[in-house]
């Protein structure tokens, strides 16, 4: 099956906490991982922030119980079950969500908290009402977000000057760490005329290799002839890497055609320039910083 919402695993989550027993939460993990009979890959399958997404989402179905009175916090970073919960329990309910939870008063103040404005211009958000954790919803957000500003970029790039968009390409390759410094690089990108060459950029700072870059600032995809033009160029310089970067993109055939022949050639799409500008800071800058944490429960466990 596919992996519960967090609302759904909030029955199952308290039901297996019905022994009264302290329990921790790599505990109640594996239990309901085996009663939603969960293959390694669902397990496994992780959030943006790294961690494991069934985990998290036991986790916010844990603090939501724990929010209402249904569950506590014991010992070392351990839960048990309430009585409180356990008359929920006496009452059979046949699934226990957030609307379910507004019958208890310590869930409604929680709620109510969690909607007040502690920081000016920081809205602490209420609990999700769909099946998203608060750290999906981020996620989801934090994409969007990115996609808009990838396509921003991408107009940005395609509207500037030729002479720009080598400098584009140059200050780019030289932060994910090719080319020694700026100036260097400089040097080294647009000082050929070779046919089908732009320019050469050393592979690391110590110049142990060379990568040869064509770079096309184009609205039509790239063809297969434009590629082996490219292959032809290196071949004649005894060069075996390269980098094909354009604003637009790549044809079937081009891509093809890169992955049967021995040269090792990298093709960089308009999609892809743009996410790489955003990963390494070209073009774009911070606005806002917002770092996640949790609880280390280790530091908890000798207390």
């Amino acid at each position: 099956m596919t992996i519960p919402d967090f609302q759904t695993i909030m029955l199952p989550l308290l039901l297996a906490t019905s022994d009264g027993e302290e329990h921790s939460t790599n505990e109640l993990v594996e239990k309901l991982a085996k009663h939603f009979s969960l293959t390694d890959r669902e397990r496994n399958e992780l959030i943006p922030s790294g961690q494991p997404k069934f985990y998290n989402r036991v986790g916010w179905a844990r603090t939501y119980l724990s929010k209402s009175g249904l569950l506590e916090l014991s010992t070392k970073s351990n839960y048990r079950i309430t009585e409180v919960g356990k008359k929920v329990l006496l009452e059979n309910p046949t699934k226990i969500n957030m609307k379910y939870l507004e019958k208890f008063p310590s869930y409604l103040e929680f709620k109510k908290k969690k909607s007040i404005k502690r920081i000016p211009g920081l809205e602490i958000p209420a609990p999700p009402i769909d099946s998203r954790t608060p750290e999906e919803t981020m996620a989801d957000a934090y994409q969007a977000i990115r996609e808009k500003l990838a396509l921003e970029l991408l107009a940005l790039v395609k509207n500037s000057t030729p002479s720009f968009f080598e400098r584009l390409v140059v200050e780019l390759l030289v932060n994910m760490g090719y080319g020694g410094s700026w100036d260097e690089a400089a040097r080294a990108v647009g000082q050929t005329s070779d046919e089908g060459i732009d320019g050469i950029i050393d592979e690391d700072r110590l110049g142990l290799d060379s990568i040869y870059i064509q770079a096309k600032k184009w609205n039509s995809n790239v063809s297969r002839p434009e590629i082996q033009k490219f292959v032809g160029a290196l071949i004649g310089k005894h060069a075996h890497k390269g980098i094909f970067i354009t604003t637009s993109g790549f044809t079937s055939e081009a891509k093809n055609y890169v992955s049967t022949i021995d040269n090792r050639i990298v093709l960089i799409d308009g999609d892809r320039l743009a996410e790489y500008m955003i990963d390494h800071d070209v073009g774009v800058k911070d606005l806002n910083n917002y770092r996640l944490k949790r609880v280390d429960s280790d530091y908890f466990s000798n207390g």
